[in-house]
């Protein structure tokens, strides 16, 4: 007589033998389900899309594990399985693996590294974060780790989001000028899938510099849930109050030596599509020192872009955690924190007049505007034709703004 083993047995000895796998327990007569929607997009949204910057990726969705749906069938042709639930079977049977599909790869390294980064900027801080958990009501959702009014930092802000959805033939179109390989043979909308991590962090001392981040990824699907066209996106970016030049050659040094490791012409490339990107039109100024960014980076096999795109992100840490910690103790006047606020309304006013992606989520509809608008900084000020002082460390910094430096 076999042994009696009950389902919930069955699965944790499954998870046993393989640890890749999620100990959750089965619930009679349900299986676990995503919250996702396979929410269709406007042309004039997804034209955008593909340029989803640091707060348009928050305005995307992650989805989560749930307990509430009906059970999956798999072997219905009449009305096939929506691929996020697809991916769903597969990760809750086999986990995440090298051989898994890339979008699913990509979400759990965008998770690992959301943990591995809160944690350690939560340690800096000795403050730890808010995790907010979230979904909107047209579908998706998200993870928004926020720390506001800490020690360190005056609002920091470290996002992922996921999000399953399907293209019109329409938007399948316009998107195909960057991408010839997108089709929909059918004319019926395209499954796509997209997924970010997200990052700014304001600090409360005017010597400590705000930095940015965004590594995103994007793909088509066919209807079996194959990729049928993919690409990478992101960057990271320095923006200092008062600047110290070791600060920015440390940051941008560390950044290139990743970039390196791939491609010696990728830094180079993204540094300056950085400085032309996050460029303040009306100012006529950068944003900031600059850092890389790219997109619609698909022009090398994908393992070796999913390669480059983990050790960038990689690289964050090491590139900001000594600035941070050099700084954030630093004694400061009140006209220098003045000053601070008044780059803090540069920084606002490229965020929702120039970013493309802010403009992107903002108008998605049920997007949540709390989660796009992290990327603000918890105060800022304009004060009327502000000019600095001749020879100051302020006119310094503006000059630099206004002719880009080759810091390595």
């Amino acid at each position: 007589m076999k042994p009696f083993r009950s389902s919930s047995s069955t699965v944790l000895l499954r998870n046993a033998q393989n640890p890749l796998r999620r100990s959750i327990p089965r619930i009679p007569g349900r299986r676990l389900n995503s919250t996702w929607s396979q929410g269709t997009l406007n042309p004039s949204q997804l034209s955008k899309l593909a340029v989803v910057g640091a707060a348009g990726a928050t305005a995307l969705g992650l989805s989560y594990w749930q307990y509430s749906a009906p059970r999956i069938q798999c072997d219905s042709k009449k009305n096939p399985v929506p691929i996020n639930q697809q991916d769903q079977k597969t990760k809750y049977d086999n986990g995440v693996t090298p051989d898994s599909p890339m979008r699913l790869r990509m979400e759990q390294f965008i998770k690992d590294q959301q943990s591995q980064i809160i944690a350690t900027l939560g340690a800096v801080d000795g403050k730890p974060f808010q995790v907010d958990t979230w979904e909107r009501s047209h579908g998706g959702g998200g993870i928004s780790c926020i720390l506001q009014d800490g020690n360190v930092f005056e609002k920091a802000g470290v996002n992922i989001s996921i999000v399953y959805g399907k293209l019109p033939p329409a938007a399948v179109e316009k998107m195909r000028v960057d991408h010839k390989n997108i089709a929909s043979p059918t004319g019926d909308p395209l499954d796509f899938f997209a997924a970010g991590l997200s990052m700014v962090l304001h600090p409360h001392n005017p010597n400590a510099p705000t930095v940015h981040l965004n590594y995103r990824y994007f793909e088509t699907m066919n209807p079996d849930g194959t990729s049928q066209s993919w690409w990478f996106g992101g960057g990271t970016d320095l923006t200092p109050s008062y600047l110290f030049d070791e600060d920015a050659i440390h940051f941008h040094k560390t950044i290139k030596e990743a970039c390196d490791k791939h491609d010696k012409d990728y830094y180079p490339k993204f540094k300056k599509w950085c400085d032309e990107y996050f460029f303040v039109k009306h100012r006529e100024e950068c944003r900031g020192v600059g850092g890389i960014f790219f997109d619609d980076l698909d022009d090398k096999d994908p393992e070796q872009l999913f390669s480059f795109v983990q050790d960038c992100l990689k690289a964050f840490l090491p590139s900001y955690v000594p600035v941070i910690e050099r700084r954030k103790d630093m004694p400061f006047t009140d006209a220098e924190k003045q000053w601070q606020q008044l780059r803090r309304g540069r920084y606002v006013e490229f965020n929702l007049v120039h970013d493309r992606g802010t403009s992107f989520g903002l108008n998605t509809p049920g997007a949540r505007v709390e989660s796009i608008l992290m990327s603000l900084p918890l105060t800022a000020r304009w004060q009327y034709m502000h000019e600095p002082t001749p020879g100051s460390r302020e006119e310094r910094l503006l000059k630099v703004l206004k002719e880009p430096v080759e810091w390595v």
